[in-house]
């Protein structure tokens, strides 16, 4: 391609104990007579981490080093800075994490790039499933994947699949096993890849995906290494485990449409499949709770009939009392066990499925995950489900693992309701409750998790750890758990020596595979326990995982590998990081899509044919620019917040205004305006002064971010002092405050005023106007900020809340006896509002809209401490955890 041809490729992965070291190594030449740019991309497991990365330039070798993410940042920022580099890896999918490096080399020059990764596969419905993204855009003459597995249990099957495979390239899979040993290659020829006779094309692009499993004549095997341990666990042919599962669904305004049908899809296949002895009940959560009944259910026939009735009529409307719902689900499961209404030993689960955040009833997310986790106080398992990228992820995940569960995305494509039902399949066959996995504690040290609420039929349980003495060769571990009928406990036993037995084919062995396993497993769960911790707990969780992720070189969330490359100017530097599952859902690797310039260049286009200069809003509201025709009418009165978090009501009924700050500390996001019918929402960002302000009691704190998103339009649009960021789907296009634009797509027009202002109109829905403060840039204090207007606020539902947005609905109050303050200029009153006696201060809020330097002052009705009195709850309960 482009006079650059890959003559190979190798992916080479070792299995052993269910570890897989993976190697890919690909090797190009410049075929051209100049200097060209070669690529390297692999899509790897999101479950995996990279461990090393090489390349090879004319013999010469330029190798990846891992450093702690601080360090790798430092070294990286000259570069950055120099406008050379970008981030290596990045999310590109449901399963997988893309890692690009570019490389200018010579004309007839050769490049060699070898890619590390590893991962501990994990076993679902009765088997390890590794997969391999292939994709290699173009014709290889030698293009190979080859897999060994090794198991010292013995292999029982070993398959393996490619999405891509057609019946031409089915007899190309080799595949082997007998005893431990399996073996797997794919090695297409040249015209095998091509996408027709004489096409140029390759038909490889897709998954290919290996999956086995292993002899079980015991319930489980262990096996002992050069002073480390791993414990597999997973006993066949018990008793299926009765159990108790509560769904409790958002049915909120934003579910409307294909959300709630799909959901209502997977309910009703999954009724299908649950047992006549479990139990089971439905909540539903909107501004209200609901139940299908009052106490948990007997899965007979009957029933289930009724049910599938009742879910056909689920309809989604109104806010998130996402709070009610599981404090509802808990009761209900917490009555059945106290009036024995369910089995002794049976599974008790919550599935619960949002698609946003709360905003009704508690909403401060760090209260409903304290008070889910008393509630629960370890007896039950949580599962969260969360739906599209509307959801506070790290909130659903912390409270899952909080309670012994865990937290899934689901994707809003046409498979979701496929999704929310494989996921229901996991943990649809409990067969054990309680299972501890005792260890001598004066033999052990730094063992991974080893209590576990719940094993489920097709799953495994993995535990490792170090021996004290290194030369220990013996272990013998209690196994404990409750069964269907009875209590399991038995005691098993290994010593190295039957190891070494069962590994003497040692050519399929690499390295010290038993001690990475065990870092690897104690690396993630150190990760996930630093999710749900605070303080010194959370330092403590966070030094050792970094520790161990430089000691075994795998690229963490908290370490980085940082690239050196040569360029014709001197080396330069990439750097490689592991996306965190909070980012994924934005951080799309959106350059490699082409269009992305032409999009530029049509906007571009239409802002040279828009040669009127839109000059603002007058004071009278009613002399506009002929652009602003959309809202030159009335309402004259709006709501806002400006300045130091200013925020202005209008009370147009009295002519007047109440206003409040909030005072919170830089980096909190607040909620601003949430309406779930119209899936709008705005939250934004605070800033600080450059430096604290020794004389002041309270510091300066403004909007440096806004992020406004239309769900319905899946538009976000995110707003700084410096850029103007708008992302539609997956496309993103970026302004700065030095252009002038106008953008106009379906439902939606945006107007860049050059170093003023922006105005976003959403059809005939809400208008927003936000306005650029410049400070002098060598301000000793003071940095740039944002100013956010409503406009046509009427446009939003009833059910629109956040700090500005409760007050889009009319507000009334009543003011007594006027005295002077401690302020002559400024008198105090006592204000009656929302049934509450405040004591507010009459004084002056500016409005910027129209002067953004100097703003025009608005006299209004002060409420103090945060708007307590006035707002809905507590001003914390707005804050939320990102931007979207």
């Amino acid at each position: 391609v482009d006079g650059i041809e890959i003559y190979s490729m190798k992916i080479d992965s070792k299995v052993t104990s269910r570890f897989a070291h993976n190697v890919i190594t690909s090797r190009a030449v410049n075929r051209g007579n100049v200097s060209k740019e070669v690529f390297f991309d692999v899509e790897l497991p999101k479950t995996a981490f990279i461990t090393n990365f090489s390349m090879t330039i004319d013999g010469v070798n330029y190798p990846g080093t891992i450093k702690e993410k601080e360090a790798a940042k430092k070294q990286y920022e000259k570069a950055v800075s120099r406008g050379q580099t970008a981030g290596l890896v990045k999310a590109s999918g449901r399963k997988t994490e893309k890692f690009t490096v570019s490389v200018n080399i010579k004309a007839a020059s050769k490049v060699t790039f070898e890619l590390t990764y590893e991962e501990l596969l994990k076993r679902q419905f009765g088997k390890y499933e590794m997969f391999i993204k292939v994709k290699p855009k173009q014709l290889v003459k030698d293009f190979e994947i080859e897999v060994d597995v090794f198991e010292p249990q013995g292999i029982t099957e070993l398959e393996a699949e490619g999405t891509f495979i057609t019946n031409e390239l089915q007899n190309t899979i080799k595949k082997t096993f007998s005893g431990k040993k399996g073996h797997i290659s794919f090695k297409p020829t040249l015209d095998q890849q091509r996408t027709c006779a004489n096409c140029s094309q390759s038909v490889l692009d897709g998954d290919f995906t290996v999956r086995y499993d292993v002899k079980r004549t015991t319930p489980d095997n262990l096996q002992i290494v050069n002073g480390y341990f791993v414990h597999f666990f997973a006993p066949t042919n018990l008793p299926k485990l009765s159990k108790n599962i509560i769904f409790v669904l958002d049915t909120s305004g934003s579910m409307i449409g294909r959300e709630i049908e799909q959901t209502k899809e997977a309910l009703l296949k999954i009724l299908d499949d649950i047992k006549e002895d479990d139990f089971f009940n439905f909540i539903l959560f909107d501004s209200e709770i609901s139940t299908w009944k009052e106490t948990l259910i007997k899965a007979t026939p009957e029933n289930l009939d009724e049910a599938r009735k009742f879910v056909r009529q689920i309809s989604a409307q109104g806010a998130t009392n996402l709070h009610g719902g599981l404090m509802r689900g808990i009761d209900i499961l917490n009555a059945a066990h106290e009036e024995n209404l369910v089995p002794k030993r049976s599974a008790s689960i919550i599935i619960m499925l949002t698609d946003g955040q709360p905003n009704v009833g508690v909403s401060n997310t760090h209260e409903i995950e304290k008070a889910v986790k008393k509630a629960i106080d370890g007896r039950y398992t949580l599962y969260n489900l969360g739906f599209g990228s509307g959801v506070d992820y790290g909130f659903l995940e912390r409270m899952a693992l909080e309670n012994k569960g865990l937290a899934r995305r689901i994707y809003p494509d046409s498979d979701a309701a496929l999704q929310l039902q494989g996921f229901y399949d996991e943990v649809s066959n409990p067969m054990l409750i309680d299972v501890e996995l005792n260890y001598p504690e004066n033999e052990i040290s730094d063992l991974t998790t080893n209590s576990f609420k719940h094993f489920y039929d097709g799953s495994e349980i993995v535990v490792a750890g170090r021996f004290l003495d290194s030369n220990q060769n013996h272990l013998s571990v209690d196994v404990r758990g409750e069964g269907a009928n009875d209590a399991l406990s038995y005691t098993t036993q290994q010593d190295a020596e039957q190891t070494a037995q069962a590994f003497q084919e040692q050519q399929y062995i690499f390295g010290e595979y038993i001690e990475r396993l065990w870092a690897y497993l104690t690396i993630e769960q150190l990760l996930e326990k630093r999710l749900t911790a605070t303080g010194e707990e959370k330092e403590n969780l966070t030094a050792q995982a970094l520790a161990l992720s430089l000691m075994y070189k795998f690229v963490t969330p908290l370490t980085s590998m940082v690239v050196t490359k040569p360029e014709e100017n001197g080396n330069e530097e990439g750097i490689a990081d592991k996306p965190t599952e909070v980012l994924n859902m934005y951080l799309k690797n959106l350059l490699s899509k082409p269009g992305t310039c032409v999009v530029y260049a049509k906007l571009l286009l239409i802002v040279k044919l828009i040669s009127i200069k839109p000059s603002f809003i007058t004071k009278s509201y009613g002399q506009t620019s002929p652009l602003y025709h959309t809202y030159a009418s009335p309402p004259t009165w709006y709501t806002s917040v400006d300045g130091d978090p200013h925020f202005i009501i209008s009370v147009p009924q009295k002519k007047d205004a109440i206003c409040f700050n909030i005072n919170e500390n830089p980096g909190m996001i607040l909620n601003l305006i949430n309406d779930p019918v119209t899936g709008i929402t705005v939250n934004g960002e605070l800033i600080g002064d450059k430096r604290a302000n020794s004389g002041a009691k309270i510091q300066n704190s403004y909007f440096g971010k806004l992020g406004i998103a239309n769900k319905q339009l899946d538009v976000k649009l995110t707003v700084t002092p410096e850029t103007i960021t708008i992302q539609n789907g997956d496309e993103k296009t970026g302004f700065t405050w030095l252009d002038s634009v106008t953008l106009q797509q379906a439902g939606l027009t945006l107007i860049i005023n050059r170093k003023k202002n922006l105005v976003l109109s959403m059809g005939s829905g809400a208008s927003f106007v936000v306005v650029l403060h410049q400070v002098w840039k060598k301000h000793p204090l003071h940095q740039d900020f944002l100013g956010l207007y409503t406009l046509k606020s009427d446009k939003l539902s009833e059910q629109t809340h956040g700090l500005l947005g409760q007050f889009f609905r009319p507000i009334d109050f009543t003011i007594l006896e006027i005295h002077p303050g401690s302020d002559p200029k400024k008198p105090d009153a006592t204000m009656i509002v929302k049934n509450n006696e405040l004591t507010v201060t009459r004084g002056w809020q500016k409005d910027y809209r129209r002067d953004p330097k100097h703003g025009v002052d608005i006299p209004c009705w002060f409420v103090h401490d945060n708007g307590a009195g006035l707002i809905d709850g507590v001003h914390t309960d707005y804050v939320v955890s990102s931007l979207f």
